[in-house]
């Protein structure tokens, strides 16, 4: 199959816990040359991609009618044979083994639209669908980001915490349904309840939150 040996997976911005991500998938890739990365939801790709071209086989994960598009843009990669798609709508992990247990697993935001018992469910169900050993990478929308000014959960326990966004947030990101924003605090809390072993946490600039856990 034919690569673009030239790429560089980190030549466009990533965010933090992105870049991790691609760094443990390059060390494992040295070590024993078959990593299996499981990336929802599937975004537009580019992060499918940048797995992709560290010759990693990476399943994305996204709304079945979003089939046509994501395949779209993994055709227009030229990476068909390195990432595959599967449906699944949250709370619910994939259904599909396929790549599974995973080295890897990116979970880009979409924890925020559940319920923090409906997110606890989802994690433990990753985890599971890990290596032992294996890395879940996590970020999620945060409480103390701009997103939080407004927010009628904002002074709730992260248990009952599940509103919509003020009207001028809601308006200003497209985001129209309940989400639950979390603190750094909040997210570990949620990795130690889920039987995760938390590696990091880390709050960005922006107020959003991030983690590295690993499968004991």
């Amino acid at each position: 199959m034919h690569k673009n040996t030239n790429a560089n997976p980190w030549s466009e911005d990533n965010d933090a816990i992105q870049q991790l991500a691609l760094e443990e998938c390059a060390k494992r890739q040295r070590i024993d040359h078959s990593v299996s990365v499981l990336v929802l939801p599937a975004g537009q790709c580019k992060l499918a991609v940048r797995f992709a071209q560290l010759d990693a086989q990476v399943t994305v994960a996204d709304l079945a009618d979003r089939q046509r598009e994501i395949e779209g843009r993994i055709l227009a990669s030229g990476l068909t044979g390195s990432i595959h798609f599967t449906p699944t709508e949250l709370p619910a992990p994939p259904a599909t083994d396929s790549g599974a247990p995973f080295d890897i697993i990116v979970l880009r935001r979409g924890l925020c639209s559940l319920p923090y018992a409906q997110g606890k469910q989802l994690i433990r169900q990753l985890m599971q669908k890990l290596k032992i050993g294996g890395k879940l990478y996590i970020s999620i929308l945060g409480l103390h980001s701009e997103l939080g000014d407004g927010y009628p959960g904002r002074e709730q326990s992260i248990y009952e915490r599940y509103s919509k966004l003020s009207p001028a947030m809601a308006r200003k990101y497209d985001i129209r349904n309940e989400v639950c924003l979390y603190s750094e605090r909040d997210l570990f809390l949620l990795l130690l309840e889920s039987g995760a072993s938390v590696l990091r946490t880390m709050t960005t600039t922006w107020g959003n939150v991030k983690a590295v856990a690993v499968r004991v």
